[in-house]
């Protein structure tokens, strides 16, 4: 039970921490912390998540990470579901602070995004259905290399967290003006929640690409990361 907990906080901590700094401190594309304030944001969490419980339950923080460490061969099945809830229910706790922080300030308005992710009109800029999908699936599947390659015996000690909180600012950098980047799941049904309009009508491709794209960088790991 205590990996799961410590799953519902990290990620929690996540969506606190990455989508609270997109409501809160950043005013895209204006003033404050802006693109590379929210990406260091996004990275930081997980980076120190990942020192602070990575050692209790892995640190996924993810549905998709989850689902593709055990493509990776790297996490039993039967783990899968109670890891799943245990990061929505973070991410949602998450998204429930949040808004409850931002609703203090005079004239929020969560329909209005709540950092939630979209394609189309609901893109921060403006691209395509077909464009949000190929950046969420092509985002994890790099990121799962990342993470399967940073914790692999073979690895340098101690160094994972970095890698993998870095790669997650990358991967920000690259795709917020897409997507406003998820590469998450979790993260991404926490805010829509909380939108509850046309973030969660989108909901779905920011399920299915991530989770293809997991799979598709554990399969490759697998490959490339083989001692055969």
């Amino acid at each position: 039970m205590k990996k799961y907990v410590a799953e519902m906080f990290g990620t929690f901590w996540l969506v606190l921490g990455g989508c609270g700094s997109a409501v809160l401190a950043a005013a895209f594309p204006d003033v404050g912390i802006g693109l590379l304030g929210v990406s260091l944001a996004f990275g930081l969490t997980v980076l120190t998540m990942a020192f602070a419980i990575g050692h209790i339950s892995g640190c996924h923080l993810n549905p998709a990470v989850s689902i593709g460490l055990w493509a990776g061969g790297r996490f039993e099945a039967k783990e899968l579901p109670p890891y799943i809830i245990a990061q929505v229910i973070g991410g949602l706790i998450g998204g429930a602070v949040l808004y409850l922080i931002a609703s203090g300030q005079v004239g929020f308005d969560a329909s209005a995004g709540f950092a939630s992710n979209g394609f189309g009109e609901h893109s921060p800029g403006g691209y395509t259905m077909v464009a949000a999908l190929v950046t969420e699936i092509v985002m994890t599947m790099m990121f799962l290399i990342v993470i399967l390659g940073a914790t692999d015996k073979r690895a340098p000690d101690g160094l994972a967290p970095i890698a993998i909180g870095l790669c997650l600012t990358l991967i920000h950098l690259i795709s917020i003006p897409v997507t406003n980047t998820s590469v998450n799941p979790a993260r991404s049904t926490g805010v829509a929640f909380f939108q509850g309009d046309w973030a969660v009508d989108q909901l779905w491709l920011f399920w299915l690409a991530p989770i293809v794209g997991a799979v598709i960088g554990a399969v490759i790991y697998r490959y490339i990361g083989s001692e055969d």
